[in-house]
């Protein structure tokens, strides 16, 4: 009865996405996902960027980085699922030591998380000493665990803003880095080689405020270009355009809104607007069209991330039959990492 219930909620919401076989078969899989969840005690978190048949069937709790891990930090249950990528895991993890957390697949990589080491964060706090490091959560622990505070694109303006300073270090995302720098009235440096360690700049020195930046990029937002909204804007003149603040800031200055996912999602929903275009993940416009069947989305983008790709359900229902993918982080880290997280979680509004 619970696959057949499913199903039907699916058909109602996914039947112009998805064909009839698959629906049958995504349902009759949610079913024992459910299942598998009761008997293991766990919660289930999963990402807006998440396909549309496991978004709107298994998770308790969907949003972007920074709401679901603060959902991880709330959670009681022994087992957390964490459908996602692995950086996400690790924060769920960083926050809950003493619980079991499962990433669907094995690998669940993130570009932006691959294009940073610890070795570089220590290289830059050497080559800057004294300027206060804000690291994006997409970066793996152990680049967590030497920064000063961590941030999503949900609150990366307010963190920056809490730090007051002159001169701050916000890694990895460039593109990200340039739209916070616009909002806090920053200068940028991406510096193509680091300086001899003390020779960089230090807070208060500059007459502008300085951010030093990094060049790392999502895969999947640097494909955006302007010329694809001027192309867009020329076909559909009455198109709300949404882009993500890991585009470029020339994307994001002529988009018409600039937000985390669930902030995209927020502004969908509310705005009058007739049609929408997504600048971010692709699956997550079929998300927001399922819960919102009246609003009209653009099929206009293709980029994939072939990372929140590897999560299905399939693979989230044998990660709880198994108990696998397994998280750890060691202790040491953690520990140096969970400072920089719960300075994050202390910044910006609470979950309603």
């Amino acid at each position: 009865m619970q696959a057949e219930a499913i199903y039907q909620d699916l058909r109602r919401k996914l039947g112009d996405v998805m064909p009839e076989a698959e629906l049958l078969l995504k349902a009759e899989v949610a079913a024992e996902v459910l299942a598998l969840k009761a008997e293991r005690d766990a919660v289930i978190l999963g990402h807006n960027y998440m396909e549309p048949a496991l978004f709107h069937t298994v998770p308790d709790f969907r949003g972007d980085s920074l709401e679901l891990s603060r959902r991880a930090a709330e959670t009681d249950k022994p087992v957390i699922v964490f459908c996602g990528v692995r950086f996400m895991a690790e924060t769920a993890k960083i926050l809950n030591p003493g619980k079991t957390v499962l990433l669907p697949t094995e690998r669940g990589g993130c570009s932006l998380a691959e294009s940073i080491t610890a070795a570089d964060v220590r290289a830059l706090r050497a080559a800057y000493p004294g300027v206060p490091i804000v690291t994006y959560i997409n970066t793996y622990a152990d680049v967590k665990a030497e920064c000063d505070i961590c941030c999503t694109s949900s609150n990366a303006v307010a963190v920056v803003e809490s730090l007051k300073t002159d001169t701050v270090i916000f890694l990895p995302d460039e593109y990200l880095a340039k739209n916070v720098a616009r909002e806090t009235g920053c200068h940028v440096i991406v510096p193509s080689v680091l300086p001899k360690p003390g020779a960089g700049a230090r807070p208060g020195t500059d007459v502008e405020r300085t951010m030093i930046a990094w060049k790392g990029r999502c895969e999947v937002h640097e494909l955006f270009t302007p010329e694809d909204i001027d192309s867009v804007r020329s076909q559909f003149p009455d198109v709300m355009i949404l882009a993500h603040p890991e585009c470029s800031p020339e994307v994001v200055a002529k988009a018409d809104y600039s937000g985390s996912t669930t902030a995209m999602i927020k502004a969908v929903e509310q705005s009058k607007a007739k049609r929408f275009l997504l600048l971010t993940e692709c699956s997550m416009g079929d998300n927001i069209v399922a819960a919102n069947p009246e609003k009209e989305m653009l099929r206009l983008c293709s980029h994939r991330c072939p990372h929140m790709h590897e999560i299905t359900l399939e693979q989230t229902r044998d990660s709880l039959k198994y108990l696998r993918w397994v998280i750890d982080v060691p202790e040491d880290v953690r520990i140096r990492a969970l400072r920089s997280v719960e300075r994050m979680l202390a910044i910006g509004p609470k979950i309603d």
